[in-house]
């Protein structure tokens, strides 16, 4: 439900342009008593963004309303792509969605999360070894903020083993991407490759 806060903002925005018949005064309940959409955050460094990253973005919309997806921007980190290409390769792979959106962030995921109205965080584990990180940093994410909650995704099992980092090497090694990669990201990576080789 929305909050009282929320109500009157609806209940203003309405009254200030005058409009009393039955049809704005429907509106205005609908809008009143419509249910808060059920947001979730899906982080990651998306050097490039996966076939495995596109699976658990499509099986979340499943389960929640919208999907932000945040793309870590850390200085520290060596990254392929920088922040706004990483996110450029998201946008136009999900242009037709409007249900997901996608944002850089640094700091703390869980005020991250908190500034965008959501409450839950999707993490995807591809095997054993995801585990034990990912554990620490959900009950290290619940004592910040106990009001977030983790979701783990397990991946189809197509893309199991497959990591960003893996699809770097496989594409440096001159191996194939087909299935690996959304098209665009191989082409994107191609464009890398050869300004890399002309510098």
């Amino acid at each position: 439900m929305r909050s009282n806060q929320e109500k009157l903002q609806v209940y203003f925005e309405l009254t200030k342009q005058n409009f009393f018949d039955s049809s704005s005064l429907t509106k205005m309940s609908e809008r009143i008593h419509a249910p808060a959409k059920k947001r979730a955050v899906y982080p990651g460094s998306f050097d490039p963004i996966t076939s495995g990253h596109v699976d658990i973005i499509q099986r979340g919309l499943k389960i929640f309303d919208e999907i932000l997806v945040a793309v870590v921007e850390n200085p520290k980190k060596k990254s392929l792509f920088t922040t706004k290409e990483r996110m450029n390769m998201i946008q136009d792979f999900f242009v037709d969605h409007k249900d997901i959106e996608v944002k850089a962030f640094d700091g703390l995921l869980v005020e991250f999360a908190k500034n965008n109205n959501a409450n839950i965080v999707i993490r995807g584990l591809r095997a054993i070894s995801d585990f034990e990180y990912e554990f620490q940093m959900a009950l290290m994410n619940r004592k910040l903020d106990p009001e977030i909650e983790t979701l783990f995704m397990m991946p189809n099992l197509s893309y199991s083993f497959l990591s960003s980092k893996l699809v770097k090497e496989i594409f440096m090694l001159g191996g194939g991407l087909t299935d690996l990669v959304p098209g665009q990201v191989e082409k994107k990576l191609r464009e890398k490759f050869r300004k890399s080789t002309q510098a």
